[in-house]
């Protein structure tokens, strides 16, 4: 059995990952939607070099509560890889990736281990979509509609069919909807 590759993030209704100067500020974090069960399926993480310098060393303040911590944490001790055409690898919390994603990734998928969290950004997302690399899509939507931002589907090459795996609905108004990739 490999490993899956999941696209776990957050989108507004329509159809956005981020506002236009990159806010994030819509994004519910609600208990109910067990992100640290999620975090607990899996033990790699993959971000793009943007997403990486960003969030990949990320501390939260002593303001943040235990579970954002306790999160953090979590999201810390996980092996992660960074796609990059040109940063190399110099940083020692994480392995480096320059090219030849889709063996890089194949290699991942097929060695023993959890499944793995695709991170992002939009365009990392975007090669993995176009290279048939996301098993899963958890998609939380959140009640907001943005109106403009970076949007999640962009330069996406061929139609995916996809299978509805489950849909969860959460008090805070966010619903979450799982798809699996169909096979070839």
């Amino acid at each position: 059995m490999n490993r899956k590759i999941i696209l776990d993030l957050a989108v507004t209704l329509d159809g956005f990952i981020e506002g236009t100067n990159g806010e994030l500020d819509w994004c519910i974090m609600d208990s109910e939607m067990e992100f640290i069960h999620f975090l607990n399926q899996i033990d790699t993480i993959l971000y793009g070099r943007t997403s990486y310098d960003l969030w990949g060393q990320y501390t939260p303040g002593i303001e943040q509560d235990d579970t954002e911590k306790e999160t953090w944490e979590l999201i810390h001790s996980k092996e992660k890889y960074v796609f990059s055409r040109t940063q190399k690898g110099t940083d020692t919390k994480a392995i480096f990736i320059n090219d030849n994603i889709l063996e890089e990734v194949n290699t991942l998928k097929n060695t023993p281990g959890k499944d793995i969290w695709l991170y992002g950004g939009a365009s990392l997302i975007t090669t993995f979509i176009n290279l048939g690399l996301v098993d899963e899509f958890r998609l939380s939507v959140h009640p907001v509609i943005l109106g403009e931002g970076k949007p999640l589907f962009i330069d996406i090459k061929q139609r995916l069919n996809l299978t509805m795996v489950n849909t969860r609905k959460f008090s805070s108004g966010v619903v979450q909807l799982i798809y699996h990739l169909n096979e070839k």
